[in-house]
């Protein structure tokens, strides 16, 4: 069997999960008017951070006009962020649906892998969109482009960050697949979500730009993995990282997904040769 043959299960099932998940524009429209609304809110704090003291903004790691565009990238690409399980997984243990998944001729792993990686990338892309067209063209069409969502530091700063971001999402996919073989061991997904939240959106990068604390931290943030999910990508799309730094950087995403999949496949096997199906 060719490689085409053995992976058109898995395009299918990327494909038709992306297409289904598309069809929700109500709840792509109100996610993006909830996270410009907080994108503001975000971009008067940093505003306040520094117009209170000019020797806070000089003496800081990114200027404001880079925490302004750093905080739409991150409203825009919020979804990237595993602090949820796929949702259809989840039915699927609660119901005893997965008993399905287990029964077709089909690496059940890679199976959910290529449908969760849909369900991020369809929430993904229409929200970019959005936020780019408000960020990046309305507001400086309204005359406020002090507080828009200004361009990559160059070309090659722009196309390591669409690189990043390419790895970002199967980064993002393998942990949700994490928290996917959780919630089947469990039987129930929202206490493990109640604790990967808040883990997430700080060591993300999300909450408050990784470059922004302490300099002592450094290191150990940047290494980590959930830094590969937003602050990798955004320190390249700022240049401050470029050529062997920025190729480390993209090193580093690519190890770390290569890991968690590796020990997610592993969970998963554990798991699913321990698990009672219930429901009906």
């Amino acid at each position: 069997m060719s490689p085409r043959e053995l992976l058109r299960p898995y395009a299918a099932a990327f494909v038709s999960r992306f297409m289904q998940m598309l069809q929700y524009r109500t709840a792509a429209l109100a996610g993006f008017a909830t996270q410009c609304w907080w994108g503001g809110i975000k971009v008067m704090v940093f505003a306040a951070f520094y117009g209170g003291s000019a020797v806070a903004g000089a003496a800081s790691p990114m200027s404001l006009a880079q925490a302004v565009s750093y905080t739409w990238l991150a409203q825009g690409l919020l979804v990237l962020l595993p602090w949820l399980g796929d949702p259809e997984v989840a039915q699927a243990v609660r119901t005893g649906a997965v008993a399905y998944d287990r029964l077709r001729p089909v690496d059940a792993y890679a199976l959910w892998f290529a449908r969760s990686a849909g369900w991020i990338a369809a929430r993904l892309l229409p929200r970019v969109a959005l936020m780019a067209a408000f960020a990046a063209v309305a507001l400086p069409l309204a005359g406020l482009g002090e507080w828009a969502w200004q361009p990559p530091a160059n070309a090659v700063a722009g196309l390591a960050f669409l690189l990043s971001i390419g790895l970002a999402l199967l980064l993002s996919t393998a942990m949700v697949m994490l928290l996917n073989v959780a919630a089947t061991a469990a039987l129930n997904e929202r206490g493990i979500s109640a604790v990967a939240t808040p883990v997430v959106i700080v060591f993300s990068g999300n909450l408050l730009p990784l470059a922004l604390l302490p300099d002592a931290w450094q290191v150990a943030l940047l290494v980590q993995p959930l830094a590969g999910l937003f602050d990798i990508p955004a320190r390249l799309y700022f240049g401050q990282l470029s050529g062997w730094h920025a190729m480390g950087a993209l090193g580093l995403q690519c190890f770390w997904i290569a890991l968690l999949v590796a020990f997610g496949r592993l969970a998963m096997g554990r798991t699913m040769r321990s698990l009672q199906v219930q429901g009906g």
